[in-house]
C-alpha cells in the first residue's frame, strides 16, 4: 500500500498482527477446498471442519504468543521491582553506614575538643597555681636579720677610777667634753677621791649649800646639770662626775679647762 495511504492509520501490535495472519491461514483454507472439483455434501462437510479446526489453531498460537509476552513482562516488571528494591536497600545501607561514620567522627571531634578543653584548663590551673605561690613567696617578707647580741653590760670596778671611766661613756652618749686626765686632776684637788667628801666652812657653807661628793658641787647645781641615766643622789659619785662636767662645760667649756675652784 502506498505510504500516503497508511500514514493515518493506526500501528498494528504484534497481537494484532498474529490475529490476522491466523484468519487469514484460515481464508486460504477455506478456499481450497472450495475449489477442489467433484466435491459434495461431504466434501462441504469437510471444508467446514477444516476451518474449525484451523481456527482454534490461529487463535490458539495468538493466546500463547500474548501469555508469553504478558509473562515477559510480568517478569521483566519483577526484575525492575527487585532492582529498585536491591538499590533501595543497597542506598539506604550506604546512608546508614554513613550516618554512622558521620557520627562517628563528630563523637571523636567531640572527644578531642573535650580532651583539648581539659588540657587546657589544668594548664590554666597549673599556671595560676604557679602565680600563687610566687604572690605569696613575694608577699613573705625574707626573715629579718637577728639583732646583734646586746653587748653584756660594761661592769667597771667601784673605785675611782671605775667611777671616771662609766661616767665618761655616759658623758660620750649625751655629747659632753671632758677626759680622764682633766677629770681624774680636779677630783684630787676638789676631793682628794672620797666621794662622801662635804665642804663646811666656804662660802656655800655659810649660805646653807655646801659642796658636796668627788667635785664638790652644790645642790642647786646637781639639780641644774643632772644627767639623765644617773642617780639623784648628789654622793653618788658618777652622778656627782658627770653633772660636774655638765656645768663645766657650759661654763668653761671642758673640766678639762677648771684649774681651780670653779
Amino acid at each position: 500500500m502506498p505510504k500516503h495511504l497508511t500514514s493515518g492509520l493506526p500501528r498494528l501490535s504484534r497481537t494484532h498482527k498474529l490475529s490476522v495472519a491466523g484468519v487469514a491461514t484460515a481464508g486460504a483454507a477455506a478456499l481450497v477446498f472450495s475449489i477442489v472439483p467433484g466435491a459434495g455434501a461431504d466434501q462441504g462437510t469437510s471444508q467446514a471442519t477444516a476451518v474449525e479446526n484451523v481456527k482454534p489453531v490461529a487463535f490458539s498460537a495468538v493466546d500463547t504468543a500474548a501469555k508469553t509476552q504478558q509473562a515477559t513482562i510480568t517478569q521483566q516488571a519483577n526484575n525492575s521491582a527487585a532492582k529498585g528494591k536491591a538499590e533501595a536497600a543497597a542506598k539506604k545501607a550506604a546512608a546508614e553506614k554513613a550516618a554512622k561514620a558521620k557520627a562517628a567522627a563528630a563523637a571523636k571531634a567531640k572527644a578531642e575538643k573535650a580532651k583539648a578543653e581539659k588540657a587546657k584548663a589544668e594548664k590554666a590551673r597549673a599556671a595560676k597555681a604557679a602565680a600563687s605561690r610566687s604572690e605569696v613567696r613575694t608577699a613573705i617578707p625574707a626573715a629579718a636579720p637577728k639583732p646583734a647580741a646586746k653587748p653584756a653590760a660594761k661592769v667597771y670596778p667601784d673605785n675611782l677610777d671605775g667611777w671616771i671611766r662609766e661616767s665618761l661613756d655616759i658623758m660620750a652618749k649625751k655629747g659632753i667634753p671632758g677626759s680622764y686626765e682633766g677629770i681624774h686632776r680636779n677630783i684630787m684637788r676638789e676631793s682628794s677621791g672620797n666621794p662622801m667628801a662635804i665642804n663646811n666652812w666656804d662660802i656655800n657653807a655659810i649660805n646653807g649649800t655646801p659642796s658636796k661628793g668627788l667635785l664638790q658641787v652644790i645642790q642647786p647645781t646637781f639639780n641644774a646639770y643632772h644627767v639623765e641615766g644617773t642617780s639623784w643622789n648628789l654622793y653618788d659619785p658618777v652622778a656627782n662626775i658627770t653633772a660636774a662636767c655638765n656645768y663645766a662645760a657650759d661654763r668653761y667649756g671642758s673640766m678639762d679647762n677648771v684649774n681651780s675652784a670653779y
